[in-house]
């Protein structure tokens, strides 16, 4: 850069803004500049015109240089600074045209031809370098030491000017650019070239593991599951690479060695599925023929002596039903579980096989061991937890009860299965209850994994709202979070009262009044035992031990005594009328005579065998299921029903799957779908293990 302000001063007459306005005209022609600001040369590019070019050069020089006016030029080393004075502009990088003769390493011989011709003006310069790392365009091999060059004496000051100038400009360029680099952006202007970068050296290719982690469809969506779907992304391709290091160097008895060195691969590619026991146990069967549910599963898909570039280990099916299952039994958690059943199965893939003999089945079981510890993932391994556990000859060994229960669900692995129905409609009285009255404990958890899966639990039953709620009660199965309460929907006392969203009456029908009244009479006469429902009371006109029964078995209100008919008949609206007595009284006297006395008047049903229900013409309890699923927008093949009386006949035909309990009545048993446990057995559980999930 040169400062221009001292020839400014120099110039400041009529000549020098004669000077400055051809100069500025001539800026503007080729760089675009306006007056009075910044000059800054741009590039030249070649379609520049050669003939501003050369009055440019003209004008600079004639300014540079009037007669007179030559001023010293100091040197430092190799970096020469030229300052001429301007106060109007700044000039960057002026000396194109010198470019091509300076940056030359010209022999003297030739500079002394062709400097004349470039420069008219004659005085002579010394040019003295000093020993420098630095660039210099005149500088040989043998200037190492200080060094003077002679220049004719044709040479004028100007060229020296221009020398140093140009040196200082390029020494720049040349600790940018190079050596190489400084040359050619000074001869050509406009082109800088870069060094290229060296290229990197090629890393080696590595292995690629592809990990497919799937859910079987059946399989729902357990947030349990997913986390552990999710976590095993990561831990699968950890658990591989430790595997294939661990087949490097060692020698194995037993093992197939079909996959020996994976380095020869370009990828390795490996499922992982995770299902219920009802997958599993059929791919059992399809694959190895056993027809039983098991923990893990592999499945090579390697094909010996086949050239790929791609490894197919194979698959790892994984039930995760019995994973939590064992997981409870050994005291870890789920995740722990399927990593040992993850890296059992890899090993199988591997060619380890633990059935071969003792000595494979020890080979295996120190790997297992091993890979465990090395991943820092908890548990013994496999084949060590089922010896600790003795559960190998019970997992191998089936007896009739094994063959029994296969279909069946265990308790608690609900969670592991999709619904197939949305609601269970189910009876009280010798279906969910025992020969005790009571709801069983397996019975209560069924209905607490169904409800926590989503199904819901409607009860249609004889039984009086009241009553049922007190049941539920003994269980911690009632209230507004449980399976009834009094804003639940159910079906009550044979359909007569039927209650929808909320717990509201959505149906009502009462018996005939004269039918009461004669019910009544024969009550009186006969001395046998009456009971009048009226929605939640029940009402008697007498005492009787058969009476209390109905409180303290089967959980009814207690009777209320009326003085006579007129006022029973008076209390409230009557839904239905149980005569009690012996079975066989009821079977042989009872049954006969009112079915014949309440024709075209009103129904007789009977839910157990010591009681007799007289209700409504053209009632019954599948009718009361029908007017409920009309309500909630259900339709019947979206239920399963469970019964075990005649009352329940019409709504197991309703529904899409009907169980009777083998403990019911033959009429019962006849329309049914499905033949179950009964209800000393646990009938409901099992149905719901088995046929509702």
């Amino acid at each position: 850069m040169w400062d221009c302000g001292e020839r400014r001063k120099l110039r400041n007459d009529d000549a020098g803004r004669s000077w400055c306005a051809r100069w500025r005209e001539l800026w503007a022609t080729t760089a675009g500049v306006c007056g009075g600001a910044t000059l800054r040369r741009k590039e030249e590019t070649q379609r520049e015109d050669n003939h501003i070019r050369r009055e440019r050069r003209r004008l600079f020089l004639e300014f540079m240089y009037p007669q007179g006016h030559q001023k010293d030029i100091g040197v430092r080393g190799e970096c020469h600074v030229l300052n001429v004075t301007s106060e109007s502009y700044l000039v960057h990088d002026m000396l194109p045209r010198f470019s091509q003769l300076l940056l030359r390493p010209h022999s003297q011989s030739h500079l002394q031809r062709i400097m004349p011709r470039a420069i008219t003006c004659s005085t002579q310069c010394h040019y003295t370098s000093s020993s420098s790392s630095h660039y210099s365009p005149f500088a040989t091999p043998s200037n190492s030491r200080r060094s003077s060059l002679s220049l004719p004496s044709k040479c004028s000051s100007l060229f020296a000017r221009g020398f140093h100038a140009l040196c200082e400009r390029n020494e720049a360029k040349k600790k940018r650019l190079g050596l190489v680099g400084a040359v050619r952006a000074g001869q050509r202007e406009y082109r800088k070239l870069r060094r290229r970068a060296p290229k990197a050296k090629a890393k080696p290719k590595e292995l690629e593991l592809c990990v497919d982690i799937c859910i079987e469809e059946d399989l729902p969506d357990d947030p349990e599951v997913l986390s552990i779907a999710e976590l095993l992304r990561l831990n699968a391709p950890m658990a591989m690479k430790l595997a294939f290091d661990g087949l490097k160097d060692s020698r194995y008895k037993t093992r197939d060695a079909a996959i020996d060195d994976v380095g020869g691969f370009e990828s390795v590619e490996l499922s992982l599925l995770l299902c219920n026991d009802e997958f599993i146990r059929k791919l059992n069967k399809e694959w190895r023929d056993e027809d039983h549910a098991t923990d893990v599963l592999s499945m090579s898909q390697h094909i010996p002596g086949l050239k790929l570039p791609i490894l197919m280990l194979g698959d790892i099916v994984i039930s995760v039903e019995t994973a939590a299952r064992q997981a409870e039994e050994r005291g870890h958690t789920l995740v722990d579980e399927i990593r040992i059943l993850m890296v059992h199965g890899l090993l199988h893939l591997l060619g380890f096989d633990h059935e071969l003999s003792e000595e494979a089945e020890v080979e295996m079981e120190k790997e297992e061991e091993l890979l465990l510890k090395s991943l820092g993932w908890k548990g013994k391994g496999l084949i060590k937890s089922t010896h600790e556990a003795e559960i190998n000859s019970t997992s191998h060994h089936h007896s009739s009860d094994d063959q029994l229960s296969k279909d069946r669900k265990k308790d608690g692995s609900l969670r592991f299965y999709k619904p197939k129905f949305s609601y269970i409609f189910c009876d009280m009285d010798g279906t969910l209850l025992n020969s005790k009255s009571q709801i069983s404990p397996a019975t209560a958890q069924a209905l607490r994994e169904a409800t926590s899966r989503g199904v819901k639990i409607v009860i249609a039953t004889g039984k009086a709202r009241p009553a049922v709620i007190d049941v539920f009660k003994m269980v911690d199965l009632a209230g507004k979070d449980g399976i009834v309460s009094e804003f639940s929907p159910g079906v009550f006392l044979q359909g007569l009262l039927v209650y929808g969203r909320q717990g509201k009456e959505i149906f009502r029908s009462n018996l005939d009044l004269s039918v009461c009244r004669e019910a009544c009479l024969y009550s009186l006469e006969n001395k046998i035992p009456l009971i009048a429902f009226c929605e939640g009371r029940c009402l008697t006109l007498f005492h009787d031990p058969l009476v209390d029964s109905l409180h303290t078995t089967y959980h009814e209100p207690k009777a209320e005594i009326m003085p006579s008919i007129e006022h029973l008949l008076a209390s409230a609206d009557i839904q239905k009328m149980i005569f009690l007595d012996t079975a066989k009284s009821v079977a042989s006297t009872i049954r006969p005579y009112w079915s014949e006395a309440t024709k075209d008047r009103a129904t007789v049903v009977q839910a157990v065998p010591d009681m007799l229900e007289i209700v409504p013409l053209g009632t019954s309890k599948g009718n009361g299921v029908k007017i409920l699923l009309d309500h909630l927008g259900v339709t019947p093949k979206e239920i399963m029903a469970i019964g075990d009386g005649e009352n329940d006949v019409e709504m197991l035909e309703l529904a899409s799957v009907g169980i009777a309990l083998s403990n019911g009545a033959e009429k019962t048993k006849a329309v049914a779908n499905i033949i179950g446990c009964s209800n000393d057995e646990d009938g409901v559980a099992d149905a719901i293990y088995r046929y509702a999930f």
